[in-house]
């Protein structure tokens, strides 16, 4: 399921150099980006990069992610408008997973003329709301491994959310598994700087954007909000709230799928989204 992208192309920006992937057939079409979520990189979207072949598609890794520069504290709607000004595209559908769903909502709110839709994924804002207790222990124990600089005990808290709660890691597809668990070793052995004291240097964490729920109101692309019938229950909450907030929302759920429904039902997510960008661009 993974593969390094053949055509990973690199370009040097005003503060930063991206790296992404670039289909362009050429047709006119709306374009279509893709961002992934936190920890891994545009290989993520391997089952996507070539199911809309009627319109670009374009694949970026984020700051601190995959081949592209460092983390900084830059907004990383920002970074995405960068890169779209620099690829000369007006305005563009969003598709983000997780911490790209946020960042693809993010935009739409900061930069309005440029969202011709939002796709976001198993999130509601970059402002996500935790209550559950499983997802409260996960993160708990995520800054205990990261404090402690042990990053196997990062890796297990991560990796827990490929299942999610209801279900084990028997339960996931392999090369799921393997392809979400390799790209995380990816960032952490490329991004993550090791301090004197042989102790991980946390990296900086971008700029965030105030008050995104209470301005969901003012969203005026289409947003279509996708969440796995089985992520966990403060993801689900959140993508329910999105659909509910924005002025033009929907919510679709995939079964037998958690945190990321592109990768373990594609086709099903394929046709989710071909129908929104049906309906919008």
């Amino acid at each position: 399921m993974l593969r390094h992208a053949e055509d990973l192309q690199r370009l040097q920006l005003a503060d930063q150099h991206v790296a992404f992937v670039d289909r362009d057939p050429g047709t006119g079409a709306m374009p279509l980006v893709l961002l992934h979520g936190g920890a891994i990189d545009h290989r993520m979207w391997g089952p996507q990069l070539d199911a809309f072949p009627e319109r670009r598609v374009v694949a970026p890794d984020a700051r601190g992610h995959g081949w592209s520069s460092a983390a900084t504290e830059a907004r990383l709607c920002d970074d995405v408008v960068a890169l779209l000004d620099a690829l000369e595209i007006e305005r563009a559908v969003l598709a983000g997973i997780s911490m790209g769903g946020g960042t693809a909502v993010d935009t739409a709110l900061e930069h309005p003329d440029r969202a011709a839709g939002v796709v976001a994924g198993g999130v509601g804002t970059s402002e996500p709301v935790f209550e559950d207790p499983w997802a409260l222990d996960l993160f708990a124990q995520w800054q205990r491994a990261e404090a402690a600089g042990d990053a196997q005990a990062w890796m297990a808290a991560f990796m827990a959310f490929v299942p999610g709660p209801h279900r084990t890691r028997e339960d996931v597809d392999p090369e799921v598994w393997d392809a979400v668990e390799a790209m995380a070793w990816h960032t952490l052995k490329e991004h993550v700087v090791v301090g004197p004291d042989g102790i991980p240097v946390p990296p900086a964490r971008p700029t965030g954007v105030n008050d995104t729920w209470a301005r969901l109101l003012r969203v005026a692309a289409p947003v279509l909000a996708v969440v796995g019938a089985v992520d966990g229950d403060d993801h689900r909450k959140m993508a329910e709230r999105l659909a509910a907030l924005v002025p033009q929302g929907e919510l679709a759920v995939v079964d037998a799928a958690a945190h990321y429904p592109n990768l373990e039902r594609p086709e099903e997510f394929n046709r989710l989204v071909r129908d929104f960008l049906a309906k919008v661009a």
